[in-house]
């Protein structure tokens, strides 16, 4: 699923592939897409961006002069299990493009596209950010940890701190990977409750006879929990990259692969947590693990067979999105998307909860994230 990272990324790629192009026309909406019609329509009009944690906004603005006179529209755009934004030619949509924005002639006529093979992402009219969620640990820092240490009486602070991370009241634009790999930084047990891990950060202040140098010197060295929630995911962001699947670079994807330590790495463990969803961590899980819960531990490299003898490669999430050229270079005929885990309103609200079904005959079960599933592309370009 995208997380805070991938949101801003994919606000910083909209803000680059659309500066200097002129939007025309109607926003037009797929008809199997059971997101609200956008009543926008202007004849001249350019497109801007802007993230908060899982959230991106997009607002249409009018240029001076465009009909029918009309004021700035903007959307509010959660990205569920797959959603991305591209940029294509208007005769080569990707699949599943279910709202589009087509540049004014003259010019080769391009589309600016929110692609989204599971449907589980959300537009909403109106540009008001999500009530509830907290602030951005990526661009609201100081806030964000004001909320946090603030609210630490709330009873999500009662679960274990790798279930903590995922309530976007308090941690917006923080997901699965991101927990792990801040929790194994720091040598967290995931299973640890919440408000004991949180409590000792509210007597932390900096000695006063230290200067601003020293200070932000013994931040970069020991940071905190909440320090890490808002480094870790800057550090993804100035990874940069195209995104995750058959149309990204290879490169990309390799140097995200390389950046991590412990979201399905080697020698990691993992279970489930209370909500279904998988942790990766390394040693004790924490007092809190569920009772009868299997930590499953991850082989090295060299005991596990390759791709090739149909072993389990865990699904990593992408470094960006948005993609510009995959339409040019042409579509697979089926396209990879996540396998969706348990998740909770105060975890993942842009995720409907999934049931679990029984276990199919002959399928393995494993602890550690799921391999994408090939869901065929739909036709018509939606």
């Amino acid at each position: 699923m995208p997380e805070g990272p991938e949101l801003h990324l994919a606000s910083r790629f909209v803000n680059d592939a659309c500066r200097g192009l002129v939007f025309g026309g109607c926003v037009e909406k797929s008809p199997v897409s059971r997101n609200p019609e956008v009543p926008f329509e202007s004849s001249a009009y350019c497109i801007s961006s802007s993230a908060r944690g899982k959230e991106l906004r997009l607002t249409l603005s009018p240029l001076p002069g465009a009909q029918p006179p009309r004021e700035p529209l903007a959307l509010v755009f959660r990205f569920g299990m797959s959603g991305s934004f591209q940029l294509a030619p208007s005769e080569a949509l990707p699949a599943h493009a279910h709202l589009r924005f087509y540049t004014a002639p003259p010019g080769p006529r391009l589309a600016l596209c929110f692609v989204d093979i599971r449907r589980f992402g959300h537009w909403d009219i109106g540009g008001e950010w999500q009530p509830g969620r907290g602030p951005c640990v990526l661009l609201e820092y100081e806030q964000f940890r004001e909320n946090v240490l603030r609210n630490l009486a709330d009873k999500v602070f009662d679960k274990p701190i790798c279930e903590a991370l995922l309530d976007q009241r308090f941690f917006n634009g923080i997901g699965n990977y991101l927990r792990a790999e801040i929790l194994y930084r720091l040598k967290i047990p995931p299973f640890e409750k919440a408000r004991e891990v949180l409590e000792a950060l509210q007597q932390h202040r900096p000695s006063p006879e230290l200067t601003l140098s020293q200070k932000i010197r013994a931040k970069l060295q020991n940071p905190d929990l909440l320090e890490l929630c808002h480094s870790v995911p800057k550090e993804v962001v100035q990874l940069g990259g195209k995104g995750y699947g058959p149309e990204s670079g290879e490169e990309d994807f390799a140097a995200f692969r390389a950046w991590l330590r412990c979201y399905g790495m080697p020698g990691m463990s993992s279970l489930q947590d209370g909500r279904g969803r998988t942790i990766w961590f390394q040693g004790d899980p924490g007092p809190l693990a569920p009772k009868g819960g299997k930590s499953r531990k991850k082989k090295s490299k060299g005991a596990q067979q390759g791709p090739e003898h149909g072993s389990e490669d865990p699904l990593l999430p992408s470094t960006a999105p948005s993609r510009t050229h995959g339409a040019q270079r042409g579509l697979s005929e089926q396209t990879t998307a996540w396998q969706p885990e348990g998740t909770s309103l105060s975890q993942d609200p842009e995720v409907p909860l999934v049931p679990k079904k029984g276990r199919r005959r002959g399928r393995p079960t494993t602890s550690g994230p799921r391999r994408p599933q090939k869901v065929k592309a739909e036709n018509g370009g939606t």
